[in-house]
Protein backbone atom coordinates (compact mmCIF):
# COMPACT_ATOMS: atom_id res chain seq x y z
CA UNK A 1 0.00 0.00 0.00
CA UNK A 2 2.55 2.67 1.05
CA UNK A 3 4.65 2.10 -2.33
CA UNK A 4 1.20 2.87 -4.86
CA UNK A 5 1.04 6.23 -2.05
CA UNK A 6 4.83 6.83 -2.74
CA UNK A 7 4.02 6.61 -6.96
CA UNK A 8 0.97 8.42 -6.76
CA UNK A 9 2.34 11.14 -4.71
CA UNK A 10 5.59 11.19 -7.01
CA UNK A 11 3.57 11.04 -10.63
CA UNK A 12 1.11 14.15 -9.49
CA UNK A 13 4.29 15.80 -8.07
CA UNK A 14 6.02 15.52 -11.57
CA UNK A 15 3.09 15.79 -13.55
CA UNK A 16 2.39 19.52 -11.64
CA UNK A 17 5.39 20.59 -12.05
CA UNK A 18 5.68 19.95 -15.61
CA UNK A 19 2.50 21.98 -16.14
CA UNK A 20 3.63 24.81 -14.34
CA UNK A 21 6.49 25.22 -16.23
CA UNK A 22 4.04 25.31 -19.05
CA UNK A 23 3.06 28.77 -21.00
CA UNK A 24 -0.17 28.69 -21.20
CA UNK A 25 -2.47 30.36 -18.28
CA UNK A 26 -4.80 27.24 -18.11
CA UNK A 27 -1.85 24.45 -18.20
CA UNK A 28 -0.38 26.76 -15.03
CA UNK A 29 -3.44 26.15 -12.90
CA UNK A 30 -3.91 22.73 -13.65
CA UNK A 31 -0.17 21.86 -12.55
CA UNK A 32 -1.20 23.86 -9.53
CA UNK A 33 -3.82 21.36 -8.80
CA UNK A 34 -2.14 18.39 -9.40
CA UNK A 35 0.38 20.05 -6.66
CA UNK A 36 -1.91 20.95 -4.55
CA UNK A 37 -3.71 17.12 -4.85
CA UNK A 38 -0.07 15.81 -3.84
CA UNK A 39 0.65 17.72 -0.85
CA UNK A 40 -3.06 16.76 0.75
CA UNK A 41 -2.02 12.72 -0.14
CA UNK A 42 1.74 13.68 1.51
CA UNK A 43 -0.11 15.20 4.45
CA UNK A 44 -2.65 12.74 4.98
CA UNK A 45 0.04 9.84 4.79
CA UNK A 46 2.39 11.78 7.01
CA UNK A 47 -0.26 11.11 9.69
CA UNK A 48 1.19 8.93 12.56
CA UNK A 49 -2.12 6.25 11.78
CA UNK A 50 -3.29 7.63 8.53
CA UNK A 51 -2.92 4.16 6.77
CA UNK A 52 -3.23 2.26 9.92
CA UNK A 53 -5.55 -0.85 9.48
CA UNK A 54 -8.30 -1.93 11.96
CA UNK A 55 -8.04 1.48 13.86
CA UNK A 56 -11.51 2.24 14.99
CA UNK A 57 -12.85 6.46 13.50
CA UNK A 58 -14.89 6.85 16.66
CA UNK A 59 -14.98 6.15 20.42
CA UNK A 60 -16.22 2.98 21.30
CA UNK A 61 -17.36 1.48 24.70
CA UNK A 62 -14.78 -0.90 26.08
CA UNK A 63 -11.75 0.23 23.70
CA UNK A 64 -9.01 2.66 25.47
CA UNK A 65 -9.34 6.28 24.26
CA UNK A 66 -6.11 6.82 23.12
CA UNK A 67 -4.31 7.19 20.15
CA UNK A 68 -2.70 3.57 19.63
CA UNK A 69 -6.36 2.20 18.96
CA UNK A 70 -7.96 5.08 17.03
CA UNK A 71 -7.38 6.68 13.77
CA UNK A 72 -6.08 10.30 13.61
CA UNK A 73 -8.50 12.74 12.85
CA UNK A 74 -6.28 15.99 12.47
CA UNK A 75 -4.55 15.01 8.86
CA UNK A 76 -8.17 14.11 7.56
CA UNK A 77 -9.65 17.47 9.25
CA UNK A 78 -6.12 18.96 7.17
CA UNK A 79 -6.73 17.80 4.14
CA UNK A 80 -10.13 18.40 4.10
CA UNK A 81 -9.85 22.15 4.53
CA UNK A 82 -7.32 22.47 2.12
CA UNK A 83 -9.41 20.67 -0.47
CA UNK A 84 -12.12 23.33 0.58
CA UNK A 85 -9.71 26.00 0.05
CA UNK A 86 -7.85 24.44 -2.71
CA UNK A 87 -11.17 23.91 -4.83
CA UNK A 88 -11.87 28.14 -3.73
CA UNK A 89 -8.92 28.84 -5.27
CA UNK A 90 -9.02 26.99 -8.60
CA UNK A 91 -11.96 28.73 -8.65
CA UNK A 92 -11.08 32.27 -8.85
CA UNK A 93 -7.93 31.34 -10.89
CA UNK A 94 -10.16 30.52 -13.80
CA UNK A 95 -11.97 33.51 -12.89
CA UNK A 96 -8.81 35.61 -13.48
CA UNK A 97 -7.74 33.93 -16.35
CA UNK A 98 -10.94 34.15 -18.22
CA UNK A 99 -10.68 37.52 -17.50
CA UNK A 100 -7.26 37.97 -18.25
CA UNK A 101 -7.99 36.13 -21.72
CA UNK A 102 -10.51 38.59 -22.38
CA UNK A 103 -8.56 41.94 -22.10
CA UNK A 104 -5.22 40.33 -23.95
CA UNK A 105 -7.19 37.94 -26.34
CA UNK A 106 -4.01 34.97 -25.29
CA UNK A 107 -3.76 32.48 -22.77
CA UNK A 108 -0.26 32.93 -22.51
CA UNK A 109 1.31 33.48 -18.74
CA UNK A 110 3.15 36.72 -20.14
CA UNK A 111 0.24 38.08 -22.30
CA UNK A 112 1.81 37.47 -25.30
CA UNK A 113 1.95 34.11 -27.58
CA UNK A 114 5.27 33.42 -29.37
CA UNK A 115 4.16 35.06 -32.63
CA UNK A 116 3.75 37.99 -31.03
CA UNK A 117 7.20 37.64 -30.08
CA UNK A 118 8.45 36.70 -33.06
CA UNK A 119 6.78 39.89 -35.20
CA UNK A 120 8.41 42.41 -32.49
CA UNK A 121 11.73 44.22 -34.20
Amino acid sequence: MEIVLVIAIGVLTGSGVWLLLRPRTFQVIMGLSLLSYAVNLFIFSMGRLGLAIDKEPVLRAGVPQDLAHYADPMPQALVLTAIVIGFAMTALFLVVLLASRGMSGTDHVDGSSARDLQEMP
